[in-house]
Order: C-alpha cells, then sequence, then structure tokens
C-alpha cells in the first residue's frame, strides 16, 4: 500500500493551517487544507483522510454544522474528527464536540506533542484498518478462487498465515502506542479493530 495517509485540515485562518502543516511535517501524512467547511465537504467527496482537524469557530458553516454534515454521509461518517478551538470558547463547547461525533477536543494553544501524538495513532490505526481490509479481501479471494480447484492448500493456508500474523503484530504495537497515551477516545479505537483482527483470526484458524 504505497498511498499515504491524508490528514484534512480545516481552518479559516491561513496562519493555522500553516502551524498545522508544520506540527504534522515529521508525519508520513499528506496534509490536505480546507479554508472552510463547504471547501472541506467537497474535498470528502473525492478524497479518503485518515482524521480530520477541524476548527470550531469559522465564519458561515462553523466546526459543528460542518461535523453534522459529515456524520450523515455514508461515506465519511466514519473518519475520525478532532476539534480545535481557543481557550476561552463556550464552556459548553466540549461537550457539543463529542456530541457532534468528534473524538477529541483540543484548546488552543495546544502543546503540538500531544497534537502530533494523537494524529499519529489515528493514522497507524486507519493504515490499521486498511491492511486489515485488503487481508480480508485477500482471504476471501484465494479461498474462493484457488482451494476449491485442486491448488496447494497447504502453501496458500502458510502464506495467509503469515498474513494475519503481520497484521496482529501490527496491532500489538499499535495498542502499545495508544495504552501508553491513557487516551481513551484512543483505546476505544484500537479495542474496535482488535475485534476485526480477532474475527479474520476465528476465520482462518477454522479453515485449518
Amino acid at each position: 500500500m504505497a498511498d499515504r495517509a491524508r490528514v484534512l485540515l480545516v481552518d479559516d485562518r491561513e496562519e493555522n493551517l500553516i502551524a498545522l502543516e508544520a506540527i504534522l511535517s515529521s508525519l508520513d501524512v499528506v496534509p490536505i487544507r480546507a479554508r472552510s467547511g463547504e471547501e472541506a465537504l467537497k474535498a470528502l467527496l473525492s478524497t479518503d483522510f485518515a482524521l480530520i482537524l477541524l476548527d470550531v469557530r469559522m465564519p458561515g458553516m462553523d466546526g459543528f454544522e460542518t461535523a453534522a454534515h459529515i456524520k450523515r454521509r455514508e461515506r465519511t461518517r466514519n473518519i475520525p474528527i478532532i476539534f480545535l478551538t481557543v481557550v476561552d470558547s463556550a464552556p459548553d463547547y466540549a461537550f457539543r464536540g463529542y456530541a457532534a461525533g468528534a473524538v477529541d477536543y483540543l484548546t488552543k494553544p495546544f502543546d503540538p506533542w500531544v497534537l502530533r501524538a494523537k494524529v499519529a495513532v489515528f493514522v497507524e490505526l486507519y493504515t490499521m484498518n486498511r491492511r486489515l481490509s485488503e487481508q480480508a479481501a485477500l482471504l476471501r479471494e484465494r479461498l474462493s478462487n484457488e482451494l476449491p480447484d485442486g491448488g496447494d492448500h497447504a502453501s496458500v493456508l502458510a502464506e495467509l498465515a503469515g498474513r494475519v500474523t503481520a497484521v496482529e503484530d501490527e496491532l500489538r504495537r499499535v495498542r502499545e502506542l495508544a495504552e501508553k497515551s491513557a487516551d481513551a477516545p484512543l483505546n476505544g479505537a484500537v479495542a474496535e479493530l482488535s475485534d476485526r483482527v480477532a474475527h479474520l483470526r476465528a476465520g482462518f484458524d477454522a479453515l485449518g
């Protein structure tokens, strides 16, 4: 999988977008800018994103309204959203952010290391999910196309076993990162992915 994960940066202020790009520059991601909620929704029509960093205070369509549109779309409803806003925002902003479907909520000025760490783990989860989907598709294809035709069952199963094990090994590494962060949303996402990997392993073990 050669494609680098994309992160959507949504903020109406140029200096904030520049700062976010600088924070993420050490990560292997492609930052995509949007200067408004409308621009963000347009970008989401044709591009897959690992994560959205969404400013709350924007003219016109604000962050909450933008998030509501994102969560209503089948294509984008599962993309994690981290809300960003200034520290003097209304006291109910955090509650509204989580109610709108955000996985996290950070106030400016935020610690660049904290944001970078959160983005890194969500990108890892996104990459893991994509790899898991690819392995599951490969498993179905190989089982349906090769095994019934009298192919080399042992070699096919050995190859698939190696692929499943590789996914499990990478999942353990991501789980360790999430546990160290003690971040509830991250650990919840890892737990959900762990269930998917466990189902894949159970299905594979049933073959043998």
